[in-house]
């Protein structure tokens, strides 16, 4: 078979290098799988090398069945003998026949999360160390972070000996270690850990694999952390046929250990490296890689390179600006029925996010309009966990007869009411056929329970009674908030403090967003009146046709996807880029290379919306567009502002919070909402002093004026805020004399 007809000469040239190091700079859409199975394929068939001295791996499962799909394709043949899988599961075969080697017996058991979570409790209440402070979950991913990075629990105590807590974890991490290995057991991390631990020290086992592997294959170099490229680099050594694929352009998981040195470094390491570049793409138009091009040259860490095409110029990129959240919602739904009728169907969409807390304003929208929607990587906003949580205490405040309800939150947070006491008290109430919350109430009358049972579930009781005093004296944000604070809710997820839990926080705030907009629109109304919208929004029809609809996702999760028509929503300087980046040259730039993920995922149209005024996490915010907007050439995009009917915004004066505006119908457009500063363009200078109602007393240092008539000021702010780029129109700001 000829495994280089229908390549493109740089995809030719990478199938036909087959001798030393090769490192395959693969851009997007650019056909890599393609590049890695027909190279493959040629080794095996042209080349004689026998399928099990060929090692590929991957990052998923997935990928790796697809690459040993298409390799059998085009081989006409079985390719059972090879050697492909991820970095986990390699390792587990290697350890299978070999981990014996280091102390451990070769039936050992490989530990999941609630694994984990079981023996760290142990670990913990062996040391005596107070468990609201030394959090397991928080724990584990500490460890797992210093596993990715080969840091041994005796150099890491050496290393925070003056901090007792971090000390402290030093020492968690060495007993859970010893542990593990008295359960002969593993967890996920250890897997490549001990795989390593097993080639440093045993030469043999080292060797045998170094002489079986004589090529070996990485997909998405470019998300390997430090242990996976050791292991890959120690497998090599022998033979350096080591082929390594990636885009540097594409490393977004900083975050959970990816090193872009891996990539960035690989020549340094693997001297006479040969580097392919594969430039050419086949999914997009010319123009939308030419904005992706634009923005991502503005990295310095980075491997220059710049996609084309043989498609068609494409149309330019359209750039809406819209008022709210609300209006982006309307105008993203619109624009599908739009596009409907010019004959896409629903699942030629997506919209592409950079917080999960964002899907809640186009979910409600889409629920409302019966468009069939789907989710990746999360649920829905009202079917996640901590939205059920806080709407479950609602109900019970609302109705504490819902036995539903309360038992569900009785120990959210943890108070120490476990499921024992639990069944004695719903075993009371059913005895004196009332309601489990009655039989809160006479929990003195309640057999069986301990003194702190009954203490906990008093003081639960008695929170739940001060709540229902207060829910008629207050609007339902300000509620919700008090229900947040006094139960504890927020306090135990921001001690949690690992990436779930300021995930949940980010969606937590986001429902108070729900809130807010209830308030505005519904002067007057109640909780029942909140909690039956809730419901009717929550009641998604189960029997939509999921393969025909709009796909709604995080950037993260949309890497490796592509679709016809993209939106990229709430493109806004502290969202995208994400405010917690603004600090760090590094995080920006891993931000302005998930902008580039979400630009060239699309295929044919680009709509990329950004709002003036947001309610996000429960507060409005007063927005600048993203600066990823900036950096994209003008001709190449075209830019829809605002216009039309003015509207006002409500402010509270007191507290300075703004409050969203009442809207009939969204789908017209209007002015921005503006507040009085008594500040007008031409009155600040650079040098001028500012008061800022949040973030207090500030010098302008830099004056820029739009192409939209506004004026954009930065602003250096006292206390450790840092720099502030605001609109003069906008910004609550007064000149201090």
């Amino acid at each position: 078979m000829d495994y280089i007809s229908g390549l493109n000469d740089r995809q030719k040239e990478a199938v036909l290098y087959t001798e030393g190091p090769l490192l395959i700079l693969a851009g997007a859409g650019s056909g890599k799988t393609r590049v890695l199975t027909h190279r493959i394929a040629y080794l095996i068939d042209e080349k004689g090398i026998f399928p099990g001295n060929i090692l590929a791996i991957t990052f998923t499962n997935k990928a790796a069945n697809e690459m040993k799909e298409r390799v059998e394709y085009l081989l006409d043949g079985n390719t059972d003998y090879m050697w492909m899988g991820t970095f986990h599961s390699i390792c587990v075969r290697i350890l299978r026949y070999n981990i014996d080697k280091i102390g451990y017996g070769k039936s050992f058991s490989i530990y999941d999360r609630d694994d984990q979570i079981t023996l760290m409790k142990e670990c913990i209440k062996e040391m005596d160390l107070d468990k609201d402070i030394y959090k397991e979950r928080v724990i584990i991913n500490t460890i797992s972070s210093l596993k990715d990075k080969m840091i041994e629990p005796d150099a890491y105590i050496k290393e925070n000996y003056s901090s007792l807590y971090n000390r402290n974890v030093g020492e968690l991490y060495a007993l859970y270690q010893k542990k593990l290995k008295e359960n002969n057991a593993l967890d996920f991390d250890d897997l490549i850990l001990k795989t390593v631990e097993l080639f440093r020290t045993d030469p043999d086992t080292l060797d045998y694999y170094q002489k079986k592997f004589q090529y070996v294959f990485v997909d998405e170099f470019q998300d390997t952390n430090k242990i996976q490229y050791e292991l890959v680099r120690l497998l090599s050594q022998r033979h350096k046929n080591l082929c390594v694929v990636g885009d540097d352009d594409q490393s977004i998981y900083g975050w959970r250990g990816a090193d872009i040195s891996n990539i960035l470094n690989f020549e340094r390491d693997f001297p006479n490296t040969k580097i392919i570049k594969l430039e050419q793409n086949y999914r997009s138009t010319q123009n939308i890689l030419d904005v992706a091009n634009h923005v991502i040259k503005n990295n310095r860490e980075r491997k220059n390179k710049k996609l084309w095409t043989a498609n068609d110029t494409g149309e330019q990129v359209i750039v809406e600006n819209v008022v709210d959240s609300q209006e982006e919602a309307y105008f993203v739904a619109n624009k599908i029925e739009e596009l409907k009728g010019e004959g896409y169907d629903y699942s030629d969409f997506a919209i592409l996010y950079r917080t999960n807390a964002q899907s809640r304003n186009f979910e409600e929208i889409f629920m409302r309009k019966n468009f069939p929607y789907k989710l990746v990587g999360g649920l829905k906003f009202y079917d996640r966990r901590e939205i059920k949580d806080i709407v479950a205490y609602l109900r019970v405040i609302q109705n504490p007869v819902d036995d539903i309800s309360i038992k569900r939150i009785i120990n959210v947070p943890r108070r120490g009411i476990g499921n024992v006491s639990i069944e004695k008290v719903e075993n009371y109430a059913n005895r004196m056929d009332i309601s489990i919350y009655d039989a809160i109430n006479q929990v003195e009358n309640i057999e069986g329970l301990s003194g702190r049972a009954k203490n906990s579930l008093k003081e639960f009781s008695d929170m739940i009674n001060k709540f229902m005093d207060r829910v008629y004296n207050m609007e339902i944000r300000e509620f919700i908030e008090l229900v947040l604070l006094e139960s504890g809710y927020v306090h135990e997820l921001e001690k949690e403090d690992t990436i779930e839990s300021k995930t949940r926080l980010e969606n937590i705030n986001e429902f108070l967003s729900v809130a807010v907009d209830f308030d505005v629109n519904n002067p007057g109304g109640n909780l029942e009146d909140f909690l039956s919208g809730i419901s009717l929004l929550s009641d998604v029809d189960k029997t939509q046709d999921v393969d025909n609809s709009v796909t709604m996702l995080t950037v993260h999760s949309a890497k490796g996807l592509e679709f016809p028509i993209v939106f990229m929503v709430g493109m806004e300087e502290g969202l995208f880029p994400i405010s917690r980046a603004l600090e760090s040259e590094a995080e920006l730039e891993e931000e302005r290379r998930l902008c580039y993920v979400a630009i060239t995922r699309a295929e044919k149209l680009l709509f990329i919306t950004y709002a003036k005024v947001r309610t996000i996490y429960g507060s409005v915010n007063y927005c600048l567009p993203s600066r990823f907007i900036d950096e994209m050439p003008e001709d190449l995009i075209s830019i829809n502002r605002d216009k039309g009917k003015t509207q006002s915004i409500r402010v509270n004066e007191e507290n300075h919070k703004s409050k969203l505006i009442e809207i009939k119908d969204y789908r017209e457009r209007r002015e921005t909402p503006k507040i009085k500063n008594n500040v007008e363009k031409g009155d600040i200078k650079a040098g001028t002093k500012v008061k800022h109602s949040k973030w207090g007393i500030g010098m302008v240092v830099m004056i820029k004026d739009r192409d939209d008539g506004e004026q954009e000021i930065t602003i250096a702010f006292d206390d450790n805020i840092g720099l502030k780029r605001l609109l003069v129109s906008m910004a609550p700001i007064e000149i201090v004399r």
